[in-house]
C-alpha cells in the first residue's frame, strides 16, 4: 500500500540545468511504494532517489520534459553500434543495489571529472548519502547494472525494474575510459534488458534541450515526450518524439560521450 509520509514544494532556487533560471520541485517522501503505484507516478513524470520522489513544479518553465524510449521499436544507430562493439569485452552483472568502496570511489572520480570539465558543482558523497540515494527504498524493484573490466568496476547504472517498464535512475562511470562511451553503452544494455523482460518503455528521465548533459536522450529513437504534468486522476498523454530540429545529431552525441570535442 502506498504510504506518503510528507509532500512539499520547495521555494524557487537556482536551476541545476539551465543558467539564470529559477527552479521549483515537488517532493514526496514515501515509506512504501509498490511497483504498480510507482509505475503510475513514473507515467506522470515523477522520478525517484531512495525514498524521495520528485517532479518539476516550475511555474513559468517547461524545459524539463520526461522522455521514454519505445523498447520494441528501438534501433541503435551507427554510432551506438560502434559503442556496443567497443565494449564487447566488458562483463555485465545485474543485482540489487549495493554499496562498496569501489562504488564510492568511482562515484567521486566521476563527479570530480564532471566538475572540472563541465562545471558541475562539487559533489562529495558519504556512505550514508549513497545508501539513502541509491540503495534504500527500492521495494524489490531497485537494481544496479555493474559494468566490470575483469575485477575492476568501470560503470554503475542504477535502474528500477517495474512491471511494464524500466526506469533509468542514475549512471556514473570511470572518467579515464571516456573513449569507451560507457554512458551510451549503459543505455543500450538497459534497452536490451527491457526487451528481455518484455517491458514496453525505458524511461530516461528529464530531457533538457539546452543542457549538454541532458539533451543526448533525444537521440534514442523512437521516443515519446510527456505532455504537461498530469495529476494522479488524469490520464497521461505521451507525444510522438521531438521534431527533427530539436534532435541532437548522432555523431555529436557520440563525440560528447567520448569527449572528442
Amino acid at each position: 500500500m502506498l504510504q506518503i509520509i510528507r509532500e512539499t514544494t520547495h521555494e524557487e532556487r537556482e536551476c541545476a540545468y539551465l543558467p539564470d533560471r529559477g527552479a521549483r520541485m515537488r517532493y514526496r517522501l514515501i515509506d512504501e511504494c509498490p511497483a504498480e503505484d510507482y509505475e503510475r507516478m513514473l507515467e506522470r513524470g515523477w522520478r525517484r532517489f531512495g525514498r524521495v520522489f520528485f517532479r518539476p513544479a516550475c511555474v513559468d518553465c517547461r524545459e524539463c520534459r520526461s522522455l521514454r524510449v519505445d523498447v520494441a521499436a528501438f534501433q541503435a544507430n551507427r554510432s551506438m553500434r560502434r559503442t556496443a562493439r567497443r565494449n564487447q569485452d566488458l562483463e555485465i552483472v545485474l543485482q540489487p543495489p549495493t554499496i562498496t568502496n569501489q562504488h564510492l570511489q568511482l562515484y567521486q572520480r566521476y563527479h570530480q571529472d564532471m566538475k572540472a570539465r563541465r562545471g558541475w558543482p562539487g559533489k562529495g558523497v558519504s556512505p550514508v548519502d549513497y545508501f539513502q540515494t541509491f540503495v534504500e527504498g527500492g521495494e524489490g524493484y531497485g537494481h544496479e547494472l555493474l559494468v566490470l573490466d575483469g575485477n575492476r568496476l568501470v560503470a554503475v547504472a542504477l535502474v528500477d525494474l517495474l512491471p511494464r517498464a524500466i526506469s533509468a535512475v542514475y549512471c556514473f562511470y570511470e572518467p579515464a575510459l571516456r573513449q569507451r562511451s560507457l554512458g551510451v553503452f549503459s543505455v543500450l544494455e538497459q534497452v536490451e534488458l527491457a526487451r528481455k523482460r518484455g517491458a514496453s518503455h525505458l524511461y530516461l528521465g528529464y530531457f533538457v534541450a539546452d543542457n549538454v548533459s541532458m539533451r543526448y536522450k533525444a537521440n534514442y529513437h523512437p521516443h515519446q515526450i510527456l505532455a504537461g504534468r498530469p495529476s494522479a486522476s488524469e490520464e497521461p498523454t505521451w507525444l510522438a518524439e521531438l521534431a527533427d530540429a530539436e534532435l541532437v545529431d548522432a555523431e555529436l552525441v557520440d563525440a560528447v560521450h567520448s569527449e572528442k570535442i
